[in-house]
């Protein structure tokens, strides 16, 4: 695999972050875009990135900034860019290392298993789905999420920023190092005695869930002043704020690699 390169197409915010990971697992990246210019500051901007991460100790991998950035290389020709990649790469991934990997009907088993080493090798968090989903997992966890959130919102519940807050300081806190799955099994004797406890009350509880809501309207108009309230959409605010979220995720990721390591 070293021998080869990975080809990451497009060099956004999400090309640029797997040029990254790939550089810190030691290998050969190239850097496809359509524009020469794109590529220019993609590369700025990684350079900018990986300089900001040693200096602060929280560079992935074993190598120098530096030697990281001489494994990236930048193509504007996609024939050239794929040519001779043993991987091509085009989804997300510096802060928030998981990876759901989808097998299509006629993938070779082989070729999932050899992904999923090679993102366990880049010091990604890996998952297998078993197959094609809409919205995958994250993203249907994602909406089921949002959608109660706009409900309670729209129902007059809670005011936007609190319901954050019930997220930010209570099932968030757990959610970073477990799932809801082992949250069930650790909240009761197993997973098993949870039900037995809970599942009328879980079902009572769900039946009074509304129908999909259509995100738009007076309850966009009220969460969207709440949340500009807070953060101004515009560039120089958003920017600040994204930054200190991935600050935010930055020092999260080393808790949890110090707590592995316990």
């Amino acid at each position: 695999m070293e021998s080869s390169h990975v080809a990451i197409i497009g060099s956004g915010l999400i090309g640029c972050s797997w040029a990254m990971v790939f550089a810190a697992g030691g290998f050969k990246v190239k850097l496809y875009d359509i524009a020469q210019q794109q590529l220019t500051t993609a590369l700025e901007n990684v350079r900018k990135q990986m300089k900001e991460l040693e200096e602060s100790g929280f560079l992935k991998g074993t190598l120098s900034a530096e030697k990281q950035l001489a494994l990236i290389s930048v193509c504007t020709d996609m024939k050239a860019a794929v040519e001779g990649a043993t991987f091509i790469q085009v989804n997300p991934p510096y802060f928030v290392p998981l990876v759901e990997i989808v097998p299509h009907p006629e993938t070779d088993p082989s070729v999932t298993e050899k992904t999923y080493a090679l993102m366990k090798k880049v010091g990604q968090s890996p998952v297998k789905l078993n197959r094609e989903i809409e919205g995958f997992v994250l993203n249907r966890l994602q909406y089921a999420v949002i959608s109660e959130a706009w409900r309670l919102v729209g129902e007059g519940v809670i005011s936007p920023t609190d319901l954050d807050v019930v997220m930010s300081d209570g099932l968030g806190m757990r959610y970073a190092f477990i799932g809801p799955l082992e949250t069930m099994h650790l909240n009761a004797e197993g997973i098993s005695n949870y039900c037995e406890r809970y599942r009328e009350g879980m079902k009572l509880v769900l039946n009074t869930f509304g129908p999909v809501p259509e995100f738009s309207g007076e309850i966009e108009q009220k969460i969207n002043q709440a949340m500009s309230e807070k953060v101004p959409a515009v560039p120089k605010h958003l920017g600040a704020r994204r930054e200190w979220r991935d600050d935010c995720l930055i020092g999260l990721a080393k808790l949890k690699k110090q707590m592995k390591s316990n």
